[in-house]
Parts: structure tokens; C-alpha cells; sequence
């Protein structure tokens, strides 16, 4: 009950009544005060599409914020991955699915043991061979490799930034493309050899990851048909073999084979896959930037990031299907 009020603080108290009637009311849901909607979510950008892709295992190659060929297939194979409308966009069912609170853009701080493994890369198979590792030559390509991005967009997000002259502790800005989270459970892999692509399915058939891949140069040497996997091989040495290399004067003075060690500008990059096919495999490479682009001796060629989240969906026996 109300209690009893003087007509001179009748008008006053039912004003403030009102105000909690309607407050009430709002808050119940009645529609005469609704609060506008949350807007959907929106991939605002080249470089926003290119890291979410990225994280969810459908790779669009070095991130370079700027797209072309492998960010559109990127997008659709994402898109029918999904069962979305094929567009070809990031419009808005495809940016509601790809969109994270997590920023575009994160940092990366360099430690002391980073910028001590940077060494020189020489020009020789034979002095490559006699390097305790492959390493990085630069900080910038550490750091580039390590966000999947060109080193040209690093330097852009880093405009003042002296890179030979980095100290442990400097903090530069990246694409947060790690970490990558793959939706399923991988069965077999599909490479077509006309669009580059490399696909991991899973039991029905549906592609759960997507990268871009190059293959051999010359057409007698790409394997087809119905290949797999026999091993899997993390941080894999490499074996120059001079016969494999005939345009090679050094490999022809040698007339040897040398082995050269593991690291990430190692021929193969950072993760061998070998195939049930001598000599064929999938693998890594210390030229991100060209896969896709250009064509290897005979294997499958990814980006070493590609190839690390590869490795870590595929099994022995695993069957891969090239076309």
C-alpha cells in the first residue's frame, strides 16, 4: 500500500512512480524503450579476413593485408566448408562464423635466443652443409614466418623500426594469426594439381583445412592418383643430391651427396611428410612468399606454418589423392 501523501507532495511522489513503473516495464520487455540492436559482426578488412581465415585452418598464404587469388579461394573454400552461400565476400553469415573478439593484430617480443640464432645464409650446398642449422638469416624474417605474414607488412605495421638493430626485450606489432584451430577430425588429403590447393576432408568429405601448394615443374615428374603417407618427420635434414639437380655446377664439381641440417631455411622447411612414392613427399619451405606461385623439383611444397598444422592432422597410411 501506498502511503498517505500531503496534496503538496501528491505531484512529485507520482512522478516518481512513474519513472519506476516505466523503468519496470522496460525491463520486462514491453517495446517502448528498446535498446538498439548489437550490431553483427563484420570482417572489416583484407588483413582481418586473411588472420581469421588463417585460424581456422583455411590458409591464404603470407598475409599481406592486400588478398588476390589464394585469399579468394581461401574464402570459398571456407564458405562451402560451412555450407554458406558461395559469394565469394566476407558478407554477413561468413563474418559471423569468422570473427573473434581476439584482435587482428597482436605483439611479438624478441628474446635473447632469437636474435643469437640469426646467422648469415651462404650461397653454397657445401657450406650450407657445414652449419650447425638452417636458422633464420634476419629478424624480420623470423618474426614474418612466425605470423604468417610477408615481410613487407611487417615493415608497414612497423614503420620505425631498425631491424638490424633489434635488442632482446623489443616488442614489434604482427597479424595474430597463431593460434590455428582446426574443426575436425582428418581422414585423407586431396591436392589438385590445377588450382594448387591442398585440402584435408575429414570421414564425409568435408574439407576441414585448406592451403595453397606447389607442385613439380615438369609434368612427368607429378605424381597422380592414389598416394600415402608413410612418415612423418618434424625438423627433417635434407640430402643434396646432385643428380636431382643437373642445372647445378657446384652439385656437378662435386659429384657427392651432402646433407644439409634441419632449420627453417632448410630445403624442405620444417616438417617432412613422405609419401609411399620414392623421393615424394609434402613438405615445408624456406620461400613462403613463392608457394603456389612457382613450382618445386617434384614434391609438394607449403608454407612452413602450413606445414606445421598439417602435420599435426595427418597419420601414417593416411591416404592422399592427387588430381
Amino acid at each position: 500500500m501506498l502511503p498517505r501523501l500531503s496534496s503538496l507532495h501528491r505531484p512529485l511522489a507520482w512522478l516518481l512512480i512513474a519513472g519506476v513503473l516505466e523503468t519496470a516495464a522496460i525491463a520486462a520487455g514491453d517495446g517502448r524503450a528498446d535498446a538498439p540492436p548489437a550490431p553483427e559482426p563484420r570482417i572489416e578488412s583484407t588483413l582481418e579476413l586473411q588472420v581469421a581465415l588463417h585460424r581456422h585452418g583455411f590458409s591464404c598464404g603470407s598475409i599481406d593485408g592486400v588478398g588476390g587469388a589464394q585469399t579468394s579461394a581461401a574464402l570459398l573454400a571456407f564458405q562451402t566448408s560451412n555450407e554458406l552461400e558461395e559469394t565469394g565476400v566476407a558478407d554477413g553469415p561468413t563474418s559471423e562464423l569468422l570473427h573473434a573478439d581476439t584482435p587482428t593484430l597482436g605483439s611479438y617480443t624478441f628474446t635473447s635466443g632469437d636474435l643469437v640464432g640469426l646467422h648469415p645464409m651462404p650461397a653454397s650446398w657445401l657450406e650450407k652443409s657445414q652449419l650447425p642449422s638452417m636458422a633464420y638469416v634476419t629478424a624480420l624474417e623470423l618474426v614474418a614466418e612466425r605470423s604468417h605474414a610477408r615481410p613487407d607488412l611487417i615493415r608497414k605495421l612497423n614503420p620505425g623500426v631498425n631491424w638490424d638493430t633489434l635488442l632482446p626485450g623489443a616488442k614489434v606489432v604482427v597479424p595474430a594469426a597463431e593460434p590455428v584451430v582446426v574443426t575436425g577430425s582428418a581422414a585423407q588429403i586431396m591436392i589438385s594439381m590445377n588450382d594448387h590447393v591442398l585440402e584435408v576432408l575429414d570421414g564425409q568429405g568435408k574439407v576441414i583445412a585448406h592451403f595453397p601448394v606447389s607442385i613439380a615443374r615438369m609434368v612427368e615428374k607429378r605424381p597422380t592418383g592414389s598416394l600415402h603417407v608413410t612418415v612423418v618427420i618434424p625438423d627433417p635434414d635434407y640430402t643434396f643430391d646432385p643428380d636431382v639437380f643437373p642445372e647445378s655446377e657446384e652439385g656437378r664439381q662435386l659429384g657427392r651427396k651432402l646433407v644439409i641440417p634441419p632449420g627453417p631455411n632448410n630445403p624442405v622447411g620444417v616438417v617432412w611428410i613422405g609419401l609411399d612414392r620414392p623421393g615424394y613427399g609434402i613438405h615445408g619451405t624456406p620461400e613462403p612468399e613463392n608457394v603456389g606461385r612457382t613450382e618445386s623439383h617434384g614434391c609438394f611444397r607449403l608454407a612452413n606454418w602450413d606445414a606445421l598444422t598439417l602435420m599435426g592432422l595427418v597419420h601414417v597410411g593416411m591416404t592422399v589423392n592427387v588430381l
